[in-house]
């Protein structure tokens, strides 16, 4: 099967994501499901787009995802990566809308330069009582971009898929309370809890996963532990 469908560009992997979800929930879903009334919802916007003067190829190839690296001076999860996203405003259609909205708020993508390839199921957050709901995208014209507001937004990367399956950039992180989950190191950033879960589980059900070593393990950075300890 080819990896590309449609004049967009959009790669076969990303098409598949819902319905190969829907045919086997995640047991990470399974886990987190919101309560009827989250005491805030929000969304984010998983973008994917082609590498501007390559080929989208079919293992991920050619192919890169916007992550952003959270102000240092948030209340909530500061110096964190994340992808872009946030609180659903009362004004906002729907869990797409705000995640469009946000993305360009905080970095300046053009809505109409996105092609919304599906929602995925609303995740429960904890300890923020946030229900937020990922919403997959395909970036089918790539622009400049960067950061819009320096309050919210200390840092945009793009990043080459191929570096996100690099085996060698991935590894499980550690922290208190027995924590284990996946993590990624990419151009700087430490990428761990929600958002390397989520990348991680999007390139499982999209079948771009390698092999990588899970018992290579890192602790949470201290800078990163300090507000994971005053959780709850």
């Amino acid at each position: 099967m080819s990896s590309v469908a449609g004049s967009d560009g959009m790669p076969q992997w990303l098409r598949s994501v819902r319905p190969t979800l829907d045919a086997d929930l995640p047991e990470w879903f399974e886990r987190f499901p919101p309560p009827p009334n989250p005491a805030r919802r929000s969304a984010v916007l998983l973008t994917f787009g082609a590498t501007p003067g390559r080929d989208v190829g079919e293992l991920g190839d050619g192919q890169e995802v916007v992550l952003t690296e959270r102000s240092s001076t948030l209340r909530a999860h500061a110096g964190q990566v994340s992808f872009p996203g946030g609180k659903i405003d009362p004004e906002d259609v729907d869990e797409v809308g705000a995640a469009l909205r946000e993305a360009q708020e905080e970095v300046g993508i053009d809505p109409a330069a996105v092609t919304v390839v599906d929602t995925l199921p609303a995740l429960y957050l904890h300890p923020s009582q946030n229900a937020v709901t990922p919403v997959l995208g395909w970036w089918h014209e790539p622009h400049d971009i960067g950061v819009v507001d320096p309050g919210e937004v200390a840092r945009v990367v793009r990043v080459p898929l191929e570096e996100v399956l690099d085996p060698a950039n991935r590894f499980t992180v550690t922290a208190p309370r027995g924590y284990r989950g996946p993590g990624f190191e990419l151009h700087g950033l430490f990428v761990w809890g929600f958002t390397a879960q989520l990348l991680s589980t999007v390139l499982d059900l999209g079948g771009l996963t390698r092999p990588w070593d899970q018992d290579r393990e890192r602790r949470l950075p201290l800078r990163m532990l300090r507000p994971y300890l005053r959780r709850g």
